[in-house]
């Protein structure tokens, strides 16, 4: 059957008006809201740095920032120390007097802005704060906020030891400002030029179990070992160049500990000296195998790049023998690490290291090195799925965006739940300890650390690779990936709920407590779904339901490809997907990203309507057919009942033609009021008109409306009184006039009569309350809780209590990022 549609719109009052809107489009005359207007007054104009199409710009430039770092790790002390040179480029158009540094260590000092103005006036803590309306009940302290507040008062933290000279052992002038610190020159830097400088510095590793940060240490006291073990990861950890770029010039906004980083491109090549039976992981390639590792090591390392599954460099076994003892020895690994972002590494004697090659693109000749350190808590779960998921990632996002540029890519277990750098990620699934020394997981603990791998290792594309402002726009790294990582968990295990879907955050697209995507990172109310969530679902739609996944596919990789080792803003992206795709999506970035509207699509009535012939001898049988089908009168049936006689049926005598007729009986007067309209008719008119009489079909109107302010394509399902049904999808632009309410004209076949309508049938564009989704409307099922036990004090003690053998622990929310 085909379809054949008329749009018909109407508008009715605006239920959601949000102010960017209100301030651009407020009208003095009516209250028509324009849901399609372009983004010009909101995207930044384009330039020879970014142009209209979101591609860089002819003129685009970015700096490049190059470090030499020796670095000392102090194991018994848990103290890091370290000289670094570093080397800034200075490739913009620009003269600069002065550098800044971002000192994100400086953060955890007790004075800092982060300390100061975080939850409880202090303690950095995992995930939003929770705002309260003034004179509110306050929060009750955790005793995992007990124990940060003990930790804090016990160690000196941030930089303790920071002197900046220039390559001549020089002072130069330097400017605390918090977790940031500014450099001025003795020479203004021009433009292409370059300056060297020396920087000395150390400090205490934090515990990160203790103050939740994104690095430190992890303490094993039941290891062998007298003293018991640690596993260091560091990262954070030296004094970085803060960004110089086009758009913003110097990105000196200061670190709260929620939004990331935003950094330049350079090489790095880094020492690291630290106890002799530790093995390290870090960003880079080992420069000094020969003198690092054993001969054997060297040896598995090679028949790791053709292994079918993961080969251990360093099984178990050998992994327990080194917890044992220890050393007062040391070792310097060394590695270097060219054009890449920021430089991570992690080390312990507990580390088993497993290894494998991954084939890109399947060229045997040239093998990314998939790698995996993790301690014997980690188990049969790391070794099983930890390397596995690495290479799954980089197999999945290379046919999205492109290739892996590095040679390795690693995944370490330690205490944070998840964190990314470039080449490395820290994940922190285990297994579970039990008495009698066996080790298992749940089905979701593997899910956590599948899906917790992908979307690290993920991460090196977005934003290691293409180097967004994860500070400004958190949603830009965090939201792609979190996409993307939902394409390759499904690619994983389809059975599995991996990713985003749409009907994933319809309660949050309701809620109050939001702010619009667009909002910068350390302002955001609940970071989870606005940054994460809410994107990925985002894309999904776009990708399934607006663009189709050949557009969108097409257009993806193209900003992927544009922005590689580059630095992109939103614009770019919302540019460059208009301009691959052929599509306008200023409507869907404005209403998905800059406020705070829902879906919520009614379908409100459907009238059936039937072609008006002109003709006496159908019209006027129709009417009737129609009155017949109308209830009686009570009145009249309780009369016949009665026998009660009218007044007619009395004085049969008294009868004419209009008493043996109804109002619907033809006449000639009719008839020839009928020939005279068709006379009146041109020949194409009358054909058409004659064709349509014959055909009979039926005509429908389906009435909508907007209730949720968030414009949405139209997706339908029509079921029928033959049992068959069918599926319309109405682009967004239906709306483009009328973006409160708008009427569908549906023409079907004869015979061919609708029964039911459903909007968004398999819930694809996040449409918050699917029980006005259908006409008619369906009986809502639910269930009735028969009765609710209160948990008991008890309970909620052991529940913080739980798996607190040496030190007080609350449990840890499974999230990917702090």
């Amino acid at each position: 059957m085909n379809l054949r549609s008329i749009f018909i719109a109407a508008s009715f009052t605006a239920l959601f008006v949000s102010p960017v809107h209100a301030t651009v489009v407020k009208q003095s005359k009516g209250d028509f809201e324009d849901k399609f207007r372009q983004l010009e007054e909101i995207l930044p104009t384009p330039n020879d740095y970014r142009n209209a199409a979101g591609e860089p710009g002819k003129e685009y430039w970015q700096q490049q920032v190059d470090y030499k770092i020796k670095v000392q790790l102090d194991e018994e002390n848990r103290r890091l120390s370290a000289k670094q040179t570093v080397t800034y480029h200075n490739n913009s158009p620009y003269r600069l007097k002065y550098l800044w540094l971002q000192l994100e260590q400086n953060r955890f000092k007790a004075d800092s802005m982060s300390e100061l103005t975080g939850d409880f006036g202090g303690i950095g803590r995992r995930g939003p704060a929770t705002t309260k309306p003034s004179g509110s009940k306050p929060a009750k302290i955790s005793f995992a906020e007990l124990r940060k507040q003990q930790f804090y008062a016990d160690n000196t933290l941030g930089y303790d030891v920071f002197k900046v000279t220039d390559k001549r052992g020089n002072a130069l002038k330097v400017t605390l400002v918090g977790s940031q610190a500014r450099i001025d020159l003795v020479d203004a830097l021009d433009a292409g030029d370059d300056v060297t400088f020396n920087i000395d510095f150390a400090f205490n590793i934090l515990e990160e179990n203790a103050v939740s940060a994104r690095a430190g240490y992890e303490h094993f006291p039941d290891d062998a070992r007298e003293g018991g073990n640690d596993i260091f990861l560091l990262a954070q950890w030296f004094p970085r160049l803060a960004a110089f770029s086009d758009y913003e010039a110097w990105h000196n906004k200061e670190f709260l500990g929620r939004g990331e980083f935003t950094l330049e491109f350079g090489n790095y090549d880094v020492e690291m000296t630290v106890p002799a039976d530790h093995i390290v992981a870090s960003t880079g390639v080992l420069q000094n195998e020969s003198k690092v590792l054993t001969k054997q090591q060297r040896k598995r390392l090679e028949q790791a790049k053709t292994a079918k599954r993961p080969v251990f460099i360093v099984s178990e076994e050998e992994a327990l023998e080194n917890e044992k003892a220890g050393t007062d020895k040391s070792k310097t690994w060394h590695f270097k690490a060219e054009n890449v972002r920021d430089f991570a590494w992690s080390s312990s004697r507990k580390f088993i290291w497993d290894a494998k090659g991954y084939a890109q693109g399947g060229d045997e000749q040239e093998h990314v090195m998939a790698m995996s350190y993790f301690p014997k808590e980690g188990g049969d779960l790391w070794k099983k799925y930890s390397t596995e998921s690495v290479i799954h990632t980089m197999d999945v996002y290379s046919r999205y965006t492109f290739d892996y540029p590095y040679p390795v890519a690693i995944s370490v277990n330690g205490p944070v739940g998840g964190m990314e750098y470039p080449m490395i990620s820290f994940n922190g699934p285990r297994t579970k300890w039990h008495e009698d020394g066996s080790r298992t997981y749940t089905l979701a603990e593997k899910r956590f650390l599948i899906g917790v791998v992908i979307h690290e290792v993920g991460h090196n594309y977005f934003p290691m690779i293409v180097n967004s402002d994860e500070r400004q726009w958190t949603w830009m790294d965090e939201g792609l990936n979190s996409f993307l990582d939902g394409v390759a968990g499904r690619e994983w295990d389809h059975t599995i709920p991996w990713g985003v879907e749409p009907r994933d955050i319809i309660g949050y697209m309701k809620s109050d407590v939001q702010v619009p995507v667009m909002t910068q990172s350390d302002s955001v109310l609940n970071l989870g779904p606005n940054a994460y969530t809410k994107p990925a679902a985002a894309l999904n739609i776009l990708r399934e339901v607006i663009m189709g996944r050949e557009l969108f596919d097409f257009a993806f990789k193209e900003y992927a490809v544009r922005w590689k080792n580059k630095r992109p803003t939103p614009s770019d992206f919302f540019r460059t997907m208009e301009e691959a795709s052929g599509i306008d999506l200023d409507w869907f970035w404005y209403g998905w990203f800059y406020t705070t509207d829902h879906v919520d699509i009614a379908v409100d009535s459907v009238y059936k309507l039937r072609l008006d012939t002109k003709n006496p001898d159908i019209d006027f049988d129709r009417r009737r057919q129609e009155h017949l089908e109308k209830p009686s009168s009570l009145h009249v049936d309780r009369n016949t009942a009665a026998k009660v006689k009218t007044w007619l049926e009395l004085n049969e005598d008294v009868r004419d033609f209009h008493d043996d007729n109804d109002r619907w009986t033809v006449t000639n007067k009719e008839r020839n009021k009928y020939k005279e309209t068709l006379n009146k008719l041109e020949p194409w008119e009358r054909k058409a008109f004659e064709r349509a009489v014959s055909e009979d079909q039926n005509y429908y109107v389906i009435n909508f409306s907007n209730l949720g302010g968030l414009v949405m394509p139209i997706l339908l399902d029509l079921t029928f009184e033959d049992g068959s049904t069918e599926s319309m999808h109405i682009p967004a632009e239906i709306w483009r006039r009328a973006p409160k309410a708008v009427s569908k004209l549906i023409v079907t076949e004869k015979g061919k009569n609708l029964v039911s309508v459903t909007v968004d049938p398999h819930w694809e564009t996040a449409d918050v309350n699917p029980d006005n989704n259908h006409y008619p409307r369906r009986i809502i099922e639910s269930r009735i809780e028969a009765f609710k036990k209160e948990k008991s004090k008890k309970m909620e003690y052991r529940d913080i209590m739980h798996d607190s053998k040496t030190e007080l622990k609350e449990p840890k929310a499974k999230v990917y990022k702090k």
